[in-house]
């Protein structure tokens, strides 16, 4: 595919990854960051986080694995997905934080486990659409085209 058809692809699929929510606003100013002394900062930050979600998602899956679920260190735990995921710009996961701390804070442990199933999803389908458009993103530039600037 020219890098046109290209370009217009990877503006349709971020304007629909914002319309469906999966991103924010946070996520273009982070693309406003990269420059070409650092060209993958974004896809470097997006890593982390991806990495550290993880991580953080099984730490909770350990918490409420327990018998006797220590709320507090439950909410810290989703307290640090709530901060990574709006710091990258993940808003259907970064809401998804937010009705987890109100579960942790009624105390109600089915209603956390659906809260944790629920953002396991949503982390698949933001790592997927993070992964599209870093694709798109390589494909352009290989075509020796400039990735567009998106705007939300």
């Amino acid at each position: 595919m020219e890098s046109h058809g290209l370009k217009t692809v990877y503006i349709a699929f971020a304007s629909d990854a914002f319309r469906n929510g999966f991103l924010d606003n946070q996520y273009t100013q982070l693309l406003q960051l990269r420059d070409a002394n650092e060209p993958d900062f974004v896809l470097q930050v997006a890593t982390l986080f991806l990495e550290d979600s993880e991580k953080l998602l099984n730490e909770l899956r350990g918490i409420l694995d327990k018998q006797d679920v220590d709320f507090e260190k439950l909410d810290a735990c989703v307290r640090k997905l709530t901060g990574s995921s709006a710091s990258i710009g993940a808003k259907r996961i970064k809401n998804t934080c937010l009705a987890f701390h109100n579960c942790c804070k009624e105390g109600s442990k089915e209603g956390c486990l659906k809260c944790l199933q629920h953002l396991a999803q949503e982390r698949l389908l933001v790592k997927s659409k993070l992964e599209t458009l870093f694709k798109l993103e390589k494909w352009i530039l290989a075509a020796g085209a400039s990735v567009p600037v998106l705007s939300q």
